[in-house]
């Protein structure tokens, strides 16, 4: 079994989609948190949140529980995500 999943992440805020892979055994918080340091990384500095983002179903709209793990919550390879 694979360890990752891929998913399309969009971050509205600067306009830019990434396609990433998503570790199955870490905390959705700590997904956040990693994708918000890469996305800094990959926009030059300028995706700089001023509170910490939630990432959504892009689909359903609906809010991932940040206390779950990747593997306890929806995402799935193929899964479409918003980071706001």
């Amino acid at each position: 079994m694979d360890n990752k999943v891929l998913v399309r992440l969009y971050i509205p805020k600067i306009e830019e989609q990434y396609d990433v892979e998503i570790p199955l055994d870490k905390q959705i918080y700590v997904i956040i948190q990693l994708l918000v340091k890469a996305v800094n990384e990959l926009s030059g500095g300028y995706y700089k949140p001023s509170k910490m983002p939630m990432l959504y179903d892009k689909i359903t709209a609906k809010a991932y529980d940040v206390n779950l793990t990747v593997i306890e919550s929806s995402l799935r390879n193929a899964s479409e995500i918003v980071l706001l």
